[in-house]
């Protein structure tokens, strides 16, 4: 595997999920007992782990993806487009149920429904993060997201080196045990998931979530914004910085937050400060919303440059 010398470690190590999105148009969304019909199936990867492993090897980092498919084609699609990007898939484990799947229709105002089968990524468990202990020991930066079970995400922060970073992405939200929180430097949140964190006391201003969410024991918290850009804060600095995104025509922000999370998360393992590294990540997830797909949008260094 990999020793740890300085040059032999990895940007980012994801450890997540890997989903194949089936997406059809719909004039309209078929209520109970109806049926519609759809334009041509189309058959994108997906899954919040593959996205943020691929938006980060495109960005130019070194990057490695923990995470378990099915022995199946939507499997075989989704190592394929992995490699092809760069990513190191060998801690990428195939079988033990078929590949997950998001099921997506898509209406012509762009309002979509989604229901995600989990699949292969259900059975990511404790044991394969074990087992994978050089994978994480050779990781500058680890980030995770809830679309693995809870306790393989538990494992994998113990499982990390005394100088790995964590990153979490709580999506889909859920409780999260004090260690997991602990850990977090940052703790990466949307609108949505800071209220579902913080619950019915949690006040209307993004400005008043950042240091209530900061509380609740991360070492630094981002919120994301959409459009408005993101929030910053830091329990070591104490500061709070609110940083405005570039304007954009946004045509699709399918994965932006996945853009955003992984450009963060490789910017933090090549040593910038929080702020630095999420005023790189605002750029990123801004030019990934100018083009249609999620991975298909995912902007290269030069790309983000350009904005």
């Amino acid at each position: 595997m990999h020793d740890n010398a300085p040059d032999d470690r990895y940007d980012l190590l994801v450890v997540g999920s890997a989903n194949a999105d089936l997406v059809i148009g719909v004039e309209r969304r078929p209520a109970p007992g109806e049926t519609v019909l759809g334009s041509d199936l189309a058959v994108h990867p997906g899954g919040k782990g593959a996205n943020q492993s691929l938006a980060a090897a495109r960005l130019g980092a070194r990057t490695a993806l923990l995470a378990r498919v099915g022995d199946d084609d939507h499997g075989r699609l989704l190592l394929e487009t992995q490699r092809a990007a760069g990513v190191d898939t060998d801690g990428v484990l195939v079988g033990g149920a078929p590949t997950g799947v998001a099921l997506i229709t898509v209406d012509p105002s762009g309002d979509n429904s989604i229901v995600v089968s989990p699949g292969a990524n259900g059975r990511l468990t404790p044991e394969d993060v074990r087992a994978a202990a050089p994978l994480l020991a050779a990781a500058r930066v680890i980030s995770v997201q809830l679309e693995i079970p809870l306790d393989t995400v538990a494992e994998t922060v113990r499982g990390r080196g005394p100088d790995t970073r964590l990153v979490l992405n709580p999506s889909p939200p859920a409780p999260l045990p004090e260690e997991v929180l602990a850990a977090c430097d940052p703790l990466v949140v949307n609108e949505h998931e800071a209220r579902y964190i913080l619950g019915d006391g949690a006040g209307e201003s993004p400005h008043d979530w950042a240091p209530a969410l900061l509380a609740l024991g991360p070492r630094s918290v981002v919120i994301t914004l959409g459009a408005a850009g993101a929030l910053v804060a830091d329990s070591r600095t104490e500061s709070l910085d609110h940083l405005v995104s570039p304007k954009v025509e946004a045509l699709d922000t399918t994965g932006a937050g996945d853009a955003f999370t992984a450009a963060l998360a490789w910017r933090l393992g090549r040593g910038d400060g929080l702020r630095e590294a999420a005023a790189f990540a605002v750029r990123v997830g801004a030019a990934a919303v100018t083009a249609r797909g999620a991975q298909e949008s995912f902007p290269t260094l030069e790309e983000v440059d350009a904005l």
